[in-house]
């Protein structure tokens, strides 16, 4: 079974490849036309803030700064949960996994300076120390999720929800609900000014090769194109979905550590509703929650998009319950327009 022949239809993702302009499918890359609905939205905002409060909305540089941070911590949650949904999985643990590894994170990466320090004796720690412990923290959690899904037969759906109560009660548990803080500014270095969307490209980057062009990516998309043909492939499916999960943990327990740097605190209230924001950046950005379809450049624009959404609505005054709404009917005319076109494919 080492050389494993897989049908090409599971692997690249074309079985319900999106298309938003089908009459020059071929001509233009994949992701042009959610590009397209991005600048769209952009320019909208734009001439709303002109006509609004008549100012721009684009040329404000602390504005755009915002967005990009803003998109960094999200999208490096949803380079994980792209590849989760691309197997036809779900993943809902990983809003609480960012607050169980921050409060990790930042227990270990505090000074001397603290008043109250969670570990008296662990003070001043190299940075490397707290950031490898929340990573690790995300990584055990995921596998957990992986695991659970393989081995007892849980749907991703109830295995993920438990693991997010879980969390959000042991970040609540370890911390007392008191922010750790007085963190060294060896650690909160990878938070701040542009480390955070550097971190996020070369994540993003790195699993856009994996999926694309390693035998990793094939396995992925063979497993949500079908799984009982990826089976009868000779793909070992439980192998490959607890990695997929173990991963989608670990770029949560990455996104706990660089917030928990941003903001220079550990708190068990982060990450509320990122899981949503995460599987909201997938799904625009052409991730199919039918499987076998998936890109992380697509869940790179994807994320922009709702970076843009939220900072223009709160740009024009648009109340944030009224922004929620809105997020949902977006998330949920994405995936009925998706199951829309499954249904004609089929």
């Amino acid at each position: 079974m080492n050389n494993v022949k897989i049908d090409k239809s599971l692997t690249t993702g074309s079985i319900t490849e999106h298309s938003f302009l089908p009459g020059l499918k071929g001509k233009l890359p994949k992701d042009t036309g959610i590009f397209i609905v991005m600048i769209g939205i952009a320019l909208i905002f734009e001439l709303l803030g002109w006509f609004i409060r008549d100012q721009s909305f684009l040329l404000n540089p602390n504005r755009l700064l915002l967005i990009i941070l803003q998109v960094a911590i999200i999208g490096i949650i949803a380079v994980g949960v792209t590849q989760v949904i691309i197997t036809t999985g779900i993943d809902l643990s990983s809003g609480s996994l960012i607050a169980l590894t921050a409060v990790v994170a930042a227990s270990l990466a505090q000074t001397s300076d603290s008043i109250s320090p969670m570990y008296p004796h662990l003070l001043d720690l190299p940075a490397a120390i707290p950031i490898t412990a929340g990573v690790g923290v995300g990584i055990l959690c995921g596998f957990i999720n992986g695991f659970l899904i393989t081995r007892t037969g849980i749907p991703p759906f109830i295995a993920t929800l438990g693991m997010m109560v879980s969390a959000r009660g042991l970040a609540q548990y370890y911390t007392k609900g008191n922010p750790v803080s007085f963190l060294s500014d060896d650690f909160t270095a990878i938070g701040q000014g542009a480390m955070p969307v550097i971190i996020f490209l070369v994540v993003a980057i790195i699993f856009h090769i994996a999926l694309k062009h390693t035998r990793y990516g094939k396995y992925v998309y063979a497993i949500g194109g079908n799984m009982i043909s990826a089976k009868v492939s000779g793909i070992n499916v439980n192998k490959y979905l607890v990695l997929v999960y173990t991963i989608a943990g670990g770029l949560a327990g990455l996104a706990g550590v660089v917030l928990a740097a941003r903001v220079s605190s550990g708190q068990s209230s982060m990450g509320q509703s990122y899981e949503l924001d995460a599987i909201a950046a997938a799904v625009i950005g052409g991730s199919s929650l039918m499987g076998g379809v998936g890109r992380i450049t697509g869940t790179l624009i994807g994320a922009v998009i709702l970076g843009l959404i939220k900072s223009g609505f709160t740009f024009i005054g648009v109340d944030s319950y009224i922004q929620d709404i809105i997020k949902g009917i977006i998330i949920v005319s994405a995936v009925a327009i998706d199951m829309h076109r499954n249904r004609k494919k089929r």
